[in-house]
């Protein structure tokens, strides 16, 4: 993903998936006034940047000025479904203040160019900007790289 641009617009409902409770998502949403975290994940790849995560929770950012969403790349498995919610609702748990999400289609993939059957972690500015972005795992000086450009930016 480009930095410096904002995504074409996807919204995912339907068959082409939403979120967990079954409500649409509009990337329109990443465009709130806070900074976003984004992760787009192949479920069998879910464990790949839990160190990522786990270190943007362990910064405490201020809620109000700071998001995540998590978005499962549910064609990019041989997982059946209900066995990725039972895991994505024990995500939510874990981060209850992360937006899940689910991509039936790979529509992300295909409008946005993300890899797939990989982890793309995506870092978006109050203007829905792409500020900072990795496709695959993160190394340590890229998990300090990104939880730095979040401070300087909220």
């Amino acid at each position: 993903m480009p930095i410096g641009e904002v995504p074409p617009t996807i919204v995912l409902e339907g068959d082409l998936g939403g979120r967990l409770d079954g409500t649409p998502w509009n990337s329109e949403e990443l465009v709130s006034g806070k900074v976003i975290v984004l992760f787009y994940v192949d479920p069998d790849e879910s464990d790949l940047n839990n160190h990522v995560s786990d270190a943007l929770k362990a910064e405490n950012f201020p809620l109000d000025k700071y998001g995540s969403v998590g978005i499962a790349n549910m064609e990019a498995t041989w997982l059946p479904n209900f066995a990725i919610n039972i895991k994505l609702k024990s995500k939510q748990e874990k981060h209850k203040s992360t937006v899940y999400v689910k991509d039936l289609e790979k529509i992300l993939v295909k409008k946005w160019g993300l890899n797939d059957d990989d982890s793309d972690v995506m870092l978006f500015g109050k203007d829905g900007k792409v500020l900072y972005s990795v496709d695959g795992k993160f190394t340590d000086t890229q998990v300090k790289e990104i939880v730095k450009t979040v401070w300087d930016n909220l």
